[in-house]
């Protein structure tokens, strides 16, 4: 069935045993992580988790039914969380939703497939499975919020306050509460003694990432300068800003790539691709560059390691952001290449 952000919260917070799986797709990675989290805690602190991906998947389709209907090792709770699931994943979930038995529950994360897509359509199609579609907030939304995010922690925001917050985070929300739990410690705010949250505060601690470092981060790996990649990531290391943002923004890049690429290849002209996606007039002959040096192949490859290397990041006990400098600096390399 299909659900709304409401009733996917509501029911990964309650788990039902008549849902065998919760199908999280949408460009909005962070949005999709967070709500495999509820899924998480809502089993217990104490639940063995189950990480499978879609190539075990589509080697092994029997893999996640026979993984749904065993028991836990030590006898408690046991869920399974399939990451960067894709089409090659339908057989698994067709067999999945058809198993006689299933007792522990299945959250995929899908971030690359879109509303049409086969596991989607079955997922919305069966009584057994709940499918939500994820897609990155508006700056608006983004800087509700935020404000909402700093209340819960006891901060008042004021002026433009949330809306900073709503810019430095990148569209991330993981990023953003990351940011107020920050604002909170340092202020020593909590629910029963609020504290003002002004500029002031947030220029002390607050991240500080602009869409101009990010967007040149990017266009180093697009592009294939792994020289001008090393001097960007430099500049933010030494900010200490979180890579999240601007992985979040690579994925969107490499994603539109993907998009204008299939278009292309059907039969429709440059121009006409660049137009649809509204491609700045500065930008059209990086852009036309890209086209020519990633074929399918690679944008999905470099994709799964950017989606990899944020899922790593967001992780305890990590590496950080050496973890993120790694992955891209290779998919860099990769592209300077092929010239």
């Amino acid at each position: 069935m299909k659900a709304n952000a409401r009733d996917i919260r509501s029911a990964l917070e309650r788990p039902s045993p008549d849902i065998r799986l919760y199908l999280l797709h949408g460009p909005d990675g962070s949005a999709t992580a967070e709500l495999a989290g509820i899924l998480a805690r809502a089993m217990g602190p104490e639940a063995e988790r189950v990480d499978l991906d879609g190539a075990v998947l589509r080697s092994d389709p029997a893999r996640l039914s026979d993984e749904a209907a065993s028991l836990s090792l030590f006898g408690g709770a046991r869920h399974i969380r399939v990451a960067a699931a894709g089409e090659e994943c339908l057989e698994a979930f067709t067999a999945l939703l058809a198993a006689e038995h299933a007792g522990n529950p299945v959250v995929a994360l899908a971030p690359t497939v879109k509303s049409t897509a086969k596991i989607v359509k079955l997922a919305i199609d069966s009584r057994r499975a709940m499918a939500f579609a994820a897609y990155e907030p508006s700056a608006a939304d983004l800087e509700r919020l935020a404000a909402g995010m700093a209340r819960d922690h006891g901060l008042r925001p004021g002026g433009s306050v949330a809306a900073r917050l709503a810019v430095s985070c990148g569209g991330d929300r993981a990023v953003l509460a990351r940011e107020v739990e920050k604002l909170a410690l340092f202020l020593d705010a909590a629910p029963d003694r609020p504290h003002d949250l002004d500029d002031a505060a947030l220029d002390a601690i607050g991240a500080d990432l602009g869409e101009a470092e990010m967007s040149q981060v990017v266009d180093a790996v697009v592009t294939g300068h792994t020289a001008m990649l090393g001097a960007e990531l430099a500049k933010l290391g030494e900010a200490g800003t979180s890579p999240i943002p601007w992985l979040r923004l690579l994925a969107r890049k490499l994603m539109t790539l993907a998009e204008m690429k299939a278009e292309i290849d059907a039969g429709a002209t440059q121009d006409t691709v660049f137009k649809r996606h509204r491609i700045f007039f500065r930008e059209e002959q990086s852009m036309a560059q890209a086209l020519r040096r990633w074929n399918p192949a690679m944008l999905s490859t470099a994709l799964t390691r950017v989606r990899h290397a944020e899922r790593a990041v967001m992780a305890s006990g990590n590496a950080g952001s050496v973890l993120a400098d790694h992955a891209l600096t290779e998919l860099t390399r990769g592209v300077e290449r092929r010239g």
